[in-house]
């Protein structure tokens, strides 16, 4: 299936009480920091935010570019009624054929993260929703290394970015801030950090289940 989209079937109207796409993002990262963010309107910058900030204006300062036919769409607004998320890509390739091709610019070097793969996957699953096409690939520009990385939009990608809109709904809806991730290798390049507290947090959490396990020896010995 191609799409014959055309410039009136994208608009900047941007449908209200749907998740935003970087809601996959935080939460694929880490659930705290989804919930900080979209739930208690924390947010503070860090190095890697702000150069990210700065690359990302710098995409969206560029209106359009026409290479061997393909017209690309910067800062393109996208929703999903069915999925109830929205956001907007940073950059939609249309090419000749009717192929639509959904890339994200990020200022990592590489994958480290599945993060951003369900965010570019999300993006696809809109533009599949508003055109009526199929899209089975998207790509990350990492911006570090200046280089392209094809992402597959297969089922087990798709069932993941669907499990992930179910998984914030219920955090946001369940109103408690969940533990900090159980990927500690993910938080000190967290923007969060020091409002999180993760070392405190996971401290305490072992003290009390030291304290747990020491009354449940205690009752044993009674």
């Amino acid at each position: 299936m191609t799409s014959d989209c055309t410039d009136s079937s994208l608009n900047d109207t941007n449908p209200p009480d749907k998740i935003p796409l970087s809601a996959l993002n935080q939460y694929a990262y880490c659930p705290r920091r989804c919930y900080l963010i979209h739930a208690e309107g924390e947010f503070k910058d860090n190095l890697h935010t702000e150069s990210g900030t700065r690359e990302h204006e710098h995409v969206d300062q560029l209106t359009h570019d026409i290479k061997k036919g393909v017209r690309v769409e910067f800062a393109l607004p996208v929703w999903s009624d069915k999925l109830g998320i929205s956001g907007r890509c940073d950059a939609v390739e249309f090419h000749p054929d009717g192929t639509v091709f959904p890339v994200e610019y990020k200022h990592g070097k590489r994958k480290q993260w599945d993060n951003d793969d369900i965010q570019v996957a999300a993006q696809a699953l809109c533009l599949e929703e508003m055109l009526k096409t199929d899209i089975p690939n998207a790509a990350i520009y990492h911006i570090q290394t200046r280089r392209r990385r094809e992402v597959p939009i297969d089922q087990d990608l798709r069932n993941q970015v669907i499990a992930t809109i179910t998984a914030v709904i219920n955090l946001l809806n369940g109103q408690h801030c969940p533990p900090p991730t159980e990927h500690i290798k993910r938080c000190p390049q967290c923007s969060l950090n020091e409002l999180c507290n993760p070392e405190l947090l996971n401290e305490k959490s072992r003290l009390q289940q030291l304290s747990a396990q020491l009354f449940n020896l205690e009752t044993d010995e009674a």
